[in-house]
C-alpha cells in the first residue's frame, strides 16, 4: 500500500522562507521610497492654490509682483487665514514683492522635516513668456538620498537640492 505525502519537506519550507526573505528585503525599501514621494508630492498640491492665485495677480499687473505684500491672502482673493497647515506642510509663506512661495515641511520623516521648498514666479522682465515657476527645496540635515528624492519631487528639470 502507497502511503500518501502528508505535507511540505524542511528544505521546501526553507525555501520558501528564503525567497519570502529576499523579496522583503527589496519590496520593504521600495515601500518606505514610495510613501515618502507620495508625501513630498503632498506638499506640492497643497501650494497649488496659492500658485494660482500668484498667477492670476501676474496676469492682472502685467507680470509685475512688486505689489505683492507677503501674506497677503485677500489680495490674493484666498480667505484671510490663508491656507491651513495639512499633515506634510507647517507654513506656507509667499515673499513680498517677488511672489515667491515658501512650503515648510513636517511629517514626512527625518531629514525632512524643517525642510523648505520654494516656488520662484518670473520676473516682470519674462511677463510676455509662460509663467515657469522656478523650483528651490532645502532638506533639513538630510542625507545625499533625501536630498536626491526631493530633486526627483520638486525640480526633475534641475535635479539640484541642497
Amino acid at each position: 500500500m502507497k502511503k500518501i505525502q502528508q505535507g511540505f519537506t524542511l528544505i521546501e519550507l526553507m525555501i520558501v522562507v528564503a525567497i519570502i526573505g529576499i523579496l522583503a528585503a527589496v519590496a520593504i525599501p521600495q515601500y518606505q521610497d514610495y510613501i515618502t514621494r507620495s508625501k513630498l508630492v503632498k506638499v506640492s498640491t497643497s501650494v497649488d492654490a496659492v500658485k494660482t492665485a500668484i498667477a492670476e495677480y501676474l496676469q492682472n499687473t502685467g507680470g509685475d509682483p512688486s505689489g505683492l505684500a507677503g501674506n497677503d491672502w485677500t489680495t490674493l482673493g484666498l480667505p484671510s487665514a490663508g491656507p491651513t497647515a495639512t499633515a506634510e506642510v507647517s507654513g506656507i509663506t509667499v515673499t513680498a514683492a517677488t511672489g515667491a512661495i515658501v512650503a515648510t515641511i513636517q511629517g514626512v520623516g527625518a531629514g525632512f522635516n524643517g525642510g523648505t521648498v520654494t516656488w520662484t514666479p518670473p520676473t516682470a522682465a519674462n511677463a510676455g513668456t509662460a509663467l515657469v515657476w522656478t523650483v528651490s527645496c532645502a532638506s533639513n540635515a538630510g542625507s545625499a538620498s533625501q536630498k536626491a528624492l526631493m530633486a526627483k519631487v520638486f525640480a526633475p528639470a534641475s535635479g539640484t537640492c541642497s
